[in-house]
Protein backbone atom coordinates (compact mmCIF):
# COMPACT_ATOMS: atom_id res chain seq x y z
CA UNK A 1 0.00 0.00 0.00
CA UNK A 2 0.81 3.48 -0.42
CA UNK A 3 -1.55 5.82 0.50
CA UNK A 4 -4.73 5.47 3.15
CA UNK A 5 -5.08 1.94 2.58
CA UNK A 6 -8.82 1.14 2.36
CA UNK A 7 -8.50 -1.55 0.16
CA UNK A 8 -6.49 -3.27 2.59
CA UNK A 9 -8.48 -2.55 5.42
CA UNK A 10 -11.80 -4.41 3.80
CA UNK A 11 -9.43 -7.15 3.19
CA UNK A 12 -8.35 -7.32 6.62
CA UNK A 13 -12.23 -6.70 7.82
CA UNK A 14 -13.30 -9.77 5.10
CA UNK A 15 -14.62 -13.25 7.15
CA UNK A 16 -11.99 -15.29 5.47
CA UNK A 17 -14.21 -18.36 7.28
CA UNK A 18 -11.13 -21.30 6.36
CA UNK A 19 -8.55 -19.83 7.62
CA UNK A 20 -6.67 -20.49 4.24
CA UNK A 21 -6.61 -16.82 3.57
CA UNK A 22 -4.86 -14.60 6.04
CA UNK A 23 -2.94 -11.07 5.80
CA UNK A 24 0.55 -11.78 7.25
CA UNK A 25 2.01 -8.66 6.97
CA UNK A 26 2.03 -5.22 5.11
CA UNK A 27 4.47 -3.56 3.25
CA UNK A 28 4.35 0.58 2.51
CA UNK A 29 6.60 2.23 0.08
CA UNK A 30 5.77 5.48 1.07
CA UNK A 31 6.36 6.79 5.28
CA UNK A 32 3.44 9.30 5.21
CA UNK A 33 0.67 6.14 4.30
CA UNK A 34 -1.88 4.88 6.97
CA UNK A 35 0.40 1.27 7.08
CA UNK A 36 1.51 1.53 10.67
CA UNK A 37 -1.79 3.24 11.90
CA UNK A 38 -3.56 0.32 10.13
CA UNK A 39 -0.84 -2.93 11.37
CA UNK A 40 -1.58 -1.42 15.16
CA UNK A 41 -5.72 -1.68 14.55
CA UNK A 42 -5.08 -5.43 13.22
CA UNK A 43 -2.00 -6.37 15.10
CA UNK A 44 -0.27 -7.41 11.84
CA UNK A 45 3.38 -6.38 11.09
CA UNK A 46 4.16 -3.72 9.22
CA UNK A 47 7.53 -2.91 7.31
CA UNK A 48 7.69 0.80 5.67
CA UNK A 49 10.39 1.37 3.29
CA UNK A 50 10.12 4.88 1.42
CA UNK A 51 10.83 4.89 -2.26
CA UNK A 52 11.33 8.62 -2.53
CA UNK A 53 14.04 8.65 -0.16
CA UNK A 54 15.37 5.51 -1.68
CA UNK A 55 15.37 7.48 -5.19
CA UNK A 56 16.67 10.69 -3.54
CA UNK A 57 19.73 8.81 -1.62
CA UNK A 58 20.65 7.82 -5.32
CA UNK A 59 20.49 11.14 -7.26
CA UNK A 60 17.41 9.68 -9.31
CA UNK A 61 14.33 9.86 -10.80
CA UNK A 62 11.34 7.83 -9.64
CA UNK A 63 10.88 7.25 -13.36
CA UNK A 64 13.97 5.23 -13.44
CA UNK A 65 13.11 2.01 -13.61
CA UNK A 66 16.47 0.72 -12.85
CA UNK A 67 16.38 1.77 -9.73
CA UNK A 68 12.73 0.62 -8.78
CA UNK A 69 14.09 -2.77 -9.79
CA UNK A 70 16.95 -2.53 -7.00
CA UNK A 71 14.10 -1.53 -4.62
CA UNK A 72 11.81 -4.44 -5.94
CA UNK A 73 14.72 -7.07 -4.99
CA UNK A 74 15.23 -5.60 -1.35
CA UNK A 75 11.34 -5.60 -1.25
CA UNK A 76 11.24 -9.26 -2.50
CA UNK A 77 13.62 -10.15 0.43
CA UNK A 78 11.98 -8.04 3.07
CA UNK A 79 8.23 -10.24 1.80
CA UNK A 80 9.94 -13.38 1.91
CA UNK A 81 10.55 -14.00 5.48
CA UNK A 82 6.92 -13.51 6.25
CA UNK A 83 6.73 -16.28 3.96
CA UNK A 84 4.42 -14.68 1.68
CA UNK A 85 2.29 -16.80 -1.32
CA UNK A 86 0.31 -13.75 -2.77
CA UNK A 87 0.65 -9.78 -2.90
CA UNK A 88 -2.24 -8.02 -2.81
CA UNK A 89 -1.20 -4.58 -4.35
CA UNK A 90 -4.19 -2.55 -2.18
CA UNK A 91 -3.61 1.19 -3.57
CA UNK A 92 0.27 0.65 -4.01
CA UNK A 93 1.18 3.47 -6.84
CA UNK A 94 4.63 2.50 -7.38
CA UNK A 95 4.91 0.37 -10.82
CA UNK A 96 6.13 -2.95 -10.10
CA UNK A 97 9.09 -4.61 -12.01
CA UNK A 98 9.88 -8.06 -12.79
CA UNK A 99 11.57 -8.79 -9.60
CA UNK A 100 8.18 -8.40 -7.13
CA UNK A 101 6.55 -9.80 -10.72
CA UNK A 102 8.67 -13.04 -10.37
CA UNK A 103 8.31 -13.47 -7.05
CA UNK A 104 4.93 -13.86 -6.13
CA UNK A 105 1.43 -13.92 -7.32
CA UNK A 106 0.32 -10.13 -7.48
CA UNK A 107 -3.02 -9.21 -7.48
CA UNK A 108 -4.63 -5.80 -8.22
CA UNK A 109 -7.88 -4.40 -8.30
CA UNK A 110 -8.60 -1.27 -11.03
CA UNK A 111 -11.58 1.28 -11.36
CA UNK A 112 -12.73 -0.19 -14.59
CA UNK A 113 -13.82 -3.15 -16.40
CA UNK A 114 -10.51 -4.42 -18.58
CA UNK A 115 -12.36 -6.62 -20.94
CA UNK A 116 -13.78 -3.50 -22.94
CA UNK A 117 -11.25 -2.69 -25.81
CA UNK A 118 -10.36 -0.37 -28.15
CA UNK A 119 -9.18 -2.03 -31.19
CA UNK A 120 -6.58 -4.14 -29.67
CA UNK A 121 -5.88 -2.06 -26.60
CA UNK A 122 -7.64 -2.12 -23.40
CA UNK A 123 -9.74 1.35 -23.07
CA UNK A 124 -10.09 2.38 -19.76
CA UNK A 125 -5.89 2.25 -17.75
CA UNK A 126 -3.93 4.33 -15.86
CA UNK A 127 -5.18 6.58 -13.16
CA UNK A 128 -8.25 8.17 -15.14
CA UNK A 129 -9.62 5.37 -16.23
CA UNK A 130 -13.40 6.07 -14.22
CA UNK A 131 -12.77 9.58 -16.14
CA UNK A 132 -12.08 8.61 -19.43
CA UNK A 133 -15.09 5.89 -18.92
CA UNK A 134 -17.92 9.07 -17.95
CA UNK A 135 -16.37 11.31 -20.35
CA UNK A 136 -16.76 8.33 -22.95
CA UNK A 137 -20.48 8.04 -21.73
CA UNK A 138 -20.29 4.75 -20.38
CA UNK A 139 -23.52 3.85 -19.33
CA UNK A 140 -22.48 1.53 -16.46
CA UNK A 141 -18.84 1.39 -14.64
CA UNK A 142 -17.37 -1.85 -13.21
CA UNK A 143 -14.00 -2.81 -11.44
CA UNK A 144 -11.76 -5.43 -12.02
CA UNK A 145 -9.07 -7.48 -10.37
CA UNK A 146 -6.32 -8.85 -12.53
CA UNK A 147 -3.11 -10.47 -12.04
CA UNK A 148 -0.06 -8.18 -12.00
CA UNK A 149 2.28 -8.69 -14.65
CA UNK A 150 4.36 -6.81 -16.97
CA UNK A 151 2.45 -4.30 -18.78
CA UNK A 152 1.08 -1.76 -16.26
CA UNK A 153 -3.35 -3.07 -16.12
CA UNK A 154 -3.13 -5.90 -18.86
CA UNK A 155 -2.67 -8.27 -16.88
CA UNK A 156 -4.88 -11.43 -16.80
CA UNK A 157 -8.21 -10.55 -15.54
CA UNK A 158 -9.34 -12.64 -12.77
CA UNK A 159 -13.02 -10.75 -11.58
CA UNK A 160 -15.21 -8.01 -12.60
CA UNK A 161 -17.80 -6.16 -10.30
CA UNK A 162 -21.41 -6.39 -10.75
CA UNK A 163 -22.05 -2.94 -12.57
CA UNK A 164 -22.90 0.57 -11.10
CA UNK A 165 -25.50 2.68 -13.27
CA UNK A 166 -23.86 6.43 -13.86
CA UNK A 167 -26.62 8.87 -13.29
CA UNK A 168 -26.14 11.51 -15.86
CA UNK A 169 -28.64 14.16 -16.74
CA UNK A 170 -28.68 16.47 -19.32
CA UNK A 171 -26.01 19.21 -17.73
CA UNK A 172 -23.73 16.60 -17.08
CA UNK A 173 -23.83 15.31 -20.54
CA UNK A 174 -23.90 18.37 -22.34
CA UNK A 175 -20.83 19.08 -20.22
CA UNK A 176 -18.76 15.89 -20.72
CA UNK A 177 -19.53 16.88 -24.65
CA UNK A 178 -18.33 20.14 -24.55
CA UNK A 179 -14.61 20.26 -25.73
CA UNK A 180 -12.33 20.99 -22.00
CA UNK A 181 -10.76 23.47 -23.40
CA UNK A 182 -14.08 25.70 -22.87
CA UNK A 183 -14.82 24.73 -19.90
CA UNK A 184 -15.05 27.62 -17.09
CA UNK A 185 -13.47 27.04 -13.33
CA UNK A 186 -17.65 25.96 -12.62
CA UNK A 187 -17.93 24.09 -15.13
CA UNK A 188 -14.10 21.84 -14.70
CA UNK A 189 -15.52 21.70 -11.13
CA UNK A 190 -18.94 20.02 -11.81
CA UNK A 191 -17.43 17.60 -13.91
CA UNK A 192 -14.71 16.25 -11.56
CA UNK A 193 -17.59 16.69 -8.56
CA UNK A 194 -19.31 13.91 -10.31
CA UNK A 195 -16.85 11.78 -11.42
CA UNK A 196 -14.90 11.43 -7.86
CA UNK A 197 -18.78 11.02 -6.74
CA UNK A 198 -18.83 7.96 -9.19
CA UNK A 199 -15.02 6.66 -7.92
CA UNK A 200 -15.99 6.58 -4.29
CA UNK A 201 -19.25 4.50 -5.46
CA UNK A 202 -16.98 2.40 -7.68
CA UNK A 203 -14.90 1.37 -4.61
CA UNK A 204 -17.46 1.09 -2.49
CA UNK A 205 -19.71 -1.03 -4.94
CA UNK A 206 -16.90 -2.87 -6.55
CA UNK A 207 -13.18 -2.81 -5.80
CA UNK A 208 -14.17 -3.32 -1.96
CA UNK A 209 -16.55 -6.84 -2.87
CA UNK A 210 -14.41 -8.49 -5.56
CA UNK A 211 -10.76 -7.84 -4.22
CA UNK A 212 -11.53 -9.69 -1.08
CA UNK A 213 -13.33 -12.34 -2.93
CA UNK A 214 -11.10 -12.81 -5.11
CA UNK A 215 -8.37 -13.39 -2.58
CA UNK A 216 -10.51 -15.99 -1.01
CA UNK A 217 -11.53 -17.52 -4.27
CA UNK A 218 -7.53 -17.53 -4.91
CA UNK A 219 -6.52 -19.28 -1.31
CA UNK A 220 -9.84 -22.01 -1.91
CA UNK A 221 -7.88 -23.20 -5.03
CA UNK A 222 -11.35 -22.53 -7.45
CA UNK A 223 -8.96 -20.85 -10.14
CA UNK A 224 -6.39 -22.52 -12.17
CA UNK A 225 -4.07 -21.98 -15.21
CA UNK A 226 -2.97 -23.98 -18.34
CA UNK A 227 0.24 -25.02 -19.80
CA UNK A 228 -0.27 -21.00 -22.11
CA UNK A 229 -1.34 -19.42 -18.93
CA UNK A 230 -4.69 -19.40 -19.95
CA UNK A 231 -7.23 -18.77 -16.61
CA UNK A 232 -10.24 -20.81 -15.46
CA UNK A 233 -12.64 -20.62 -12.83
CA UNK A 234 -14.20 -23.84 -10.97
CA UNK A 235 -12.33 -25.43 -14.54
CA UNK A 236 -14.60 -23.23 -16.80
CA UNK A 237 -12.43 -21.57 -19.15
CA UNK A 238 -12.95 -17.24 -17.97
CA UNK A 239 -10.69 -15.42 -21.12
CA UNK A 240 -12.02 -12.08 -19.74
CA UNK A 241 -12.59 -12.46 -15.85
CA UNK A 242 -15.11 -14.01 -13.65
CA UNK A 243 -17.96 -11.40 -13.74
CA UNK A 244 -19.57 -11.02 -10.23
CA UNK A 245 -23.20 -11.62 -11.35
CA UNK A 246 -22.09 -15.05 -12.90
CA UNK A 247 -21.34 -16.25 -9.52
Amino acid sequence: MSGSGTNLRKILEASFQDGRCRVVMIFSDRSDSKAVEIGKDFDIPVFVRDIRGFYAKRGKSLRDLVVREEFDRETVKALSSYEVDVVAYAGYMSIATQPLIDAFLGVNVHPADLSIMNRDKRKYTGDHAVRDAVKSGEKQLRASTHLIEEKVDYGRILMISAPLSVPYDEIRSRLLSKDPETLNALERNMINDFVKEQQNLLKEKGDWIIFPKTLEYLAEGRYAQDGQGSLYFDNQPIPQGLRLEEI
